[in-house]
């Protein structure tokens, strides 16, 4: 826009030179004729960023993975929430993928075309990234991972860094709280989360592992998928609740299936807590309630309140800062002993 007005301006000047010289009338109306057909593609050109907000807001695409459970909900509530609250400085554009990695890359590929300042995204599952990252890449635009990683064998120079907890290290934890609960003995079986997401392949790994090496008593009998949702986990769990007739304990890869099978162990006349230990991941208001209510026994908390965390990295990658490549989040083990009432009250998703 500036160098279309200096051109405005030298144009005028060289006619109003050529004025001096002879033909006043023609050289000022060509000036004039000129200036207006130069004005006229200068209000066709397309104004930049800046130019539009009249600041330098930081610039952040977000695309969401899609509403699987509250947590999820949790965390893009937070992110809003945060950049309503900061308006003078932040500009967020948000995408609902609907569970679709297809709808993710979308999102990602029109964020690149809109020239925003970041991208921020979950990846819905572990593969499949490399193209679309790529581009990322050539457009010079930074790419935050947040709350899920992709396939180590991608390689992690496609992705700027990563804000999220230890996956595996919470499936350790809730090995570990498992074999307390049996007195390391008994028949476990496992809600797993969406297939091929970080998130659950790696909490499948922590506790899988955990109990393969240190709880040879511990038998897991089952593994199936509840899709990290409260429906899937019920459906699911009756299922094996029909399969097996000895099961002492469920590991969920996220509480919105430990919720959905609590609904399916009552069902099935049993009581949840007692009859069935019950572990889930994330730890969410619902499964603190339901800890309370000695319904569940453990929730190994993954928080998803990351909204400061990912503004500021952002911040600090338009700057040209250098950041840490896995940002780690500060998570807990709650077992009853450490859920009260006021525990309860004050959890914010």
């Amino acid at each position: 826009m500036k160098k279309t007005l200096a051109m405005l301006t030298g144009l005028a000047m060289a006619f109003s030179l050529t004025a001096c010289g002879g033909s006043t009338t023609a050289a000022t109306t060509a000036a004039a004729e000129t200036t207006a057909a130069a004005q006229t593609e200068a209000e066709k050109a397309p104004e930049t960023e800046a130019e539009k907000s009249g600041n330098d807001k930081l610039v952040v695409g977000f695309a969401q993975i899609g509403q699987e459970s509250g947590w999820r909900d949790a965390e893009t509530n937070d992110v809003q929430w945060y950049a309503a609250r900061n308006t003078d400085t932040i500009e967020l554009t948000f995408a609902d993928a609907q569970q679709k990695q297809e709808n993710q890359i979308k999102a990602i590929r029109n964020f690149i075309e809109m020239g925003v300042d970041v991208i921020v995204f979950p990846p819905v599952v572990e593969t499949g990234w490399e193209a679309v990252l790529t581009e990322c890449q050539e457009a010079g635009i930074p790419v935050i991972l947040v709350d899920r990683g992709i396939d180590a064998s991608a390689g992690d120079d496609l992705y700027t860094t990563m804000i999220a907890s230890d996956h595996v290290w919470a499936g350790e934890q809730a090995a570990i709280v498992m074999n307390d609960l049996l007195g390391g003995k008994g028949k476990v079986v496992e809600l797993e989360g969406t297939v091929g997401a970080s998130a659950a392949v790696q909490r499948k790994k922590g506790f899988d592992e955990y109990i393969a090496a240190n709880c040879p008593d511990i038998e897991i009998l089952d593994s199936q998928t509840g899709d990290f949702t409260r429906s899937m986990g019920k459906e699911v769990m009756e299922s094996f609740l029909k399969t097996y007739d000895d099961i002492d304990a469920v590991f969920c890869h996220n509480d919105d299936m430990a919720l959905g099978a609590i609904e399916a162990i009552k069902e099935a006349g049993k009581k949840p807590g007692e009859d069935i230990k019950i572990i889930g991941v994330d730890g969410v208001k619902g499964a603190f309630e339901a800890i309370l209510a000695g319904e569940m026994n453990c929730t190994v908390e993954c928080t998803p309140i990351l909204a400061e965390q990912i503004f500021e990295t952002a911040a600090k990658l338009k700057n040209g800062e250098t950041v840490d490549k896995w940002i780690m989040s500060a998570d807990g083990v709650y077992t009853s002993d450490k859920v009260t009432q006021e525990v309860v009250d004050g959890r914010q998703y």
